[in-house]
């Protein structure tokens, strides 16, 4: 009987410059699996990569702040997922994205990049962490739910083109 068991090489790394197009691709694919019924397919095939690929490389290569970070994880060399944070000058830390490739859900993946994230919060001075959760994103809501996170009673709703959208504020103390 072997005293090691066979692990997955899985990790959260920073993201660098050439993740861009790998975070944008992955941001496209998980929207579209979990977001149809809500976002509707005429917005979902209306997103332009090029235009996600851009705003990823400028949050990777020059955020707004020392407090902004994104975040990857990674099954061995391959990106599965990403997260994004940042704290305000109140303290107030922000999970702006989080989202695993589709076939790799259920991994793991998304509890590692959250604990990552909330690790970089709390070492820019965050103690809360809030997050904006679509209705009917079922899924997110447990997830959320299980690390601790719950609707604090905020919402807002978004325009998306041919409908309009709303969400929910998710809050925890760090």
């Amino acid at each position: 009987m072997s005293l090691f068991r066979e692990s997955s090489d899985v990790s959260v790394r920073p993201a660098v410059a050439e993740d861009d197009v790998l975070i944008a691709g992955l941001q496209l694919r998980a929207w579209s699996a979990t977001h149809e019924q809500t976002l509707g397919r005429v917005v979902l095939d209306g997103l332009d990569v090029m235009a996600f690929r851009d705003a990823w490389a400028t949050a990777i290569t020059a955020p707004p702040s020392p407090r902004h970070h994104v975040l990857v994880a990674c099954e061995g060399a391959r990106v599965v997922g990403f997260a994004a944070v940042s704290v305000d000058d109140g303290g107030h830390g922000e999970l702006v994205a989080l989202e695993v490739d589709p076939p790799s859900r259920r991994s793991g993946h998304g509890s590692r990049l959250l604990a990552a994230a909330v690790d970089h919060l709390r070492q820019d001075g965050a103690t809360e962490v809030e997050t904006w959760v679509l209705d009917g994103d079922s899924i997110r809501g447990q997830f959320l739910d299980g690390a601790g996170l719950g609707p604090d009673g905020a919402s807002r709703d978004l325009a998306t083109g041919p409908r309009t959208v709303s969400e929910q504020r998710w809050h925890a103390a760090i």
